[in-house]
């Protein structure tokens, strides 16, 4: 059981979540072209959720704790660098607000459909879009470019409804797809 935990893709997600450390560290520290560098580790957190889906199917490494941690890995990422985020002053509350709570739904029917069906759902390309979407809004947030802020202004408006849309989408999931499991079984 624990060659299918640690794989080269579990670890990614894991150091995804580590990274937040060293974002905040740089974030809140008197560190020299700080936006810069929480703009560098933002980029390397994205590389590594690039990475570790492909690793996974690359190198046959695809398991249940797979699905089940690279989606919560970007979950809490996001989460805490939206907080962050947010006491620095670089992004509405709002706006966290609604990424928690989105996340905090998905979560609890993940883990409904687990405890139910014994069944681990993967995560959407809605989601993963939106994700995407998510991690390019706060890196424009942090680099604050003035030329920059109308695409910001896209992608935080363009991110939300992707949000929304993977939301329904997980929401069909968890019961349009259980519905139709229960009319189909003889």
């Amino acid at each position: 059981m624990l060659q299918r935990i640690w794989t080269i893709s579990t670890f990614l997600s894991f150091s995804r979540i580590l990274l937040v450390v060293p974002l905040a560290y740089i974030l809140y520290a008197d560190v020299p072209d700080n936006r810069a560098w929480v703009a560098a580790v933002l980029t390397l957190a994205a590389v590594t959720d690039l990475l570790d889906g492909y690793l996974a199917r690359k190198l046959h490494q695809v398991t249940d704790f797979g699905k089940i941690i690279d989606p919560v890995a970007d979950k809490i990422t996001v989460g805490i660098v939206g907080v962050l985020f947010v006491a620095a002053g670089y992004i509405p509350l709002w706006y966290v607000v609604i990424v928690i709570v989105r996340d905090l739904l998905i979560l609890i029917g993940g883990l409904y459909i687990k405890t139910k069906k014994n069944i681990v759902t993967q995560s959407n390309w809605p989601g993963k879009i939106s994700v995407s979407l998510t991690g390019l809004f706060l890196l424009l947030s942090v680099v604050q470019s003035q030329a920059l802020e109308p695409l910001r202004q896209v992608v935080l408006w363009t991110s939300l409804a992707m949000m929304a849309f993977s939301l329904v989408k997980y929401i069909q999931r968890l019961f349009i797809g259980s519905a139709f499991r229960k009319r189909a079984a003889p």
